[in-house]
């Protein structure tokens, strides 16, 4: 689907979803004291396999609000310990496709320091306003130094079946076979059979499942807005809308999921918990609480009468208010 060649004998690990391929993945090339540089905000499990690993996270933070890669900052983040940089395109949380540019720099990098990569492609078929997947071990001189790691979960709906793949270089791939027997054994044999059927599937259905997605996508974004967030950043990939809150607003990113649980019965997850680094710049530090503080969380990935139920509910709570994020904290 990528235009890469692997040897499906050698090439592949069939895990337990795509958790348990990233985290054999880790463990087969992080050893104690190894620097493994993640992009800032991420999601909040790469840190722990990395620290069960022995390893050490080095984060790079995104410059909101479109989370653009600083390529000096991601540069100077390379020292003499570091083994691997962790990518996960499509983003989650911000929903951030990495650029052909950023991924060139990445790579370049990779190269250079003579570094691993290890990918979480599991919204590769996730894309939107026709942009397009590009996997890391497509660029010149990646595919020796790449882990791949994905699954059924996204792309089919299918989030309990758990499986997942790791592809790389036959090395690396035995490395993480052996591990991955040590941890599960296998993963559910009627589900692989399963997951033959779904890989099989026409290239109409992936291109539906963007199109349907896309539309929540720009239904959820239009919501968001109508009750005072700030959409500076539309979502490229993945199925999240990572919203800023409005300006005037006092409280934290906790405390305004907990309001929004208690008075509209709608659930979101505050954007701290994928938050590591501070940006120090003027145009940041004007905001009245930290920038990690300010973003909620919206998952898109539901039937039409979810979406609508939660729509109603905060249409209701909006009138009943003036505005969702008004009252006595505005």
């Amino acid at each position: 689907m990528h235009g890469l060649d692997f040897d499906p004998r050698t090439d592949m690990a069939i895990c337990c979803g795509q958790t348990e391929a990233f985290a054999a993945a880790v463990f087969a090339i992080i050893d104690p004291g190894d620097e493994v540089v993640l992009f800032d905000p991420s999601y909040e499990t790469y840190e722990g396999c990395i620290r069960m690993a022995g390893g050490i996270p080095v984060y790079v933070a995104l410059e909101p609000p479109h989370w653009t890669l600083d390529p000096d900052r991601f540069i100077n983040s390379f020292t003499a310990r570091t083994k691997a940089v962790i990518l996960n395109s499509p983003h989650n949380p911000t929903g951030k496709v990495f650029t052909k540019d950023e991924l060139e720099t990445i790579a370049g990098a990779c190269c250079r320091r003579d570094c691993m990569a290890i990918t979480d492609e599991v919204y590769e078929h996730i894309t939107y306003d026709n942009i397009k997947h590009i996997s890391l071990a497509s660029l010149p001189g990646m595919q020796e130094r790449t882990i791949i790691t994905s699954s059924l979960s996204k792309t089919f709906s299918v989030t309990g079946w758990r499986v997942g793949w790791a592809i790389a270089p036959a090395f690396f791939a035995s490395a993480i076979r052996n591990i991955h027997i040590k941890i599960t054994d296998s993963a559910p044999a009627p589900f692989q059979e399963a997951a033959l059927t779904a890989l099989r599937s026409p290239p109409e259905y992936f291109e539906k499942l963007r199109r349907e997605y896309e539309s929540k996508r720009d239904y959820i974004v239009h919501l968001i807005a109508g009750i005072g967030f700030q959409i500076k950043f539309k979502p490229r990939g993945a199925f999240f809308l990572f919203a800023e809150l409005p300006e005037n607003y006092l409280l934290s990113d906790v405390e305004y999921v907990k309001e929004l649980i208690k008075q509209a019965g709608v659930v979101a997850v505050p954007g701290c918990g994928f938050f590591h680094t501070t940006l120090s710049t003027e145009k940041l530090s004007q905001v009245g609480c930290s920038y990690q503080e300010r973003y909620i969380r919206f998952a898109f990935c539901k039937s039409s009468a979810t979406l609508a139920a939660a729509a109603q509910k905060l249409a209701e709570l909006s009138d009943a208010m003036g505005c969702v994020t008004g009252g006595k904290n505005a």
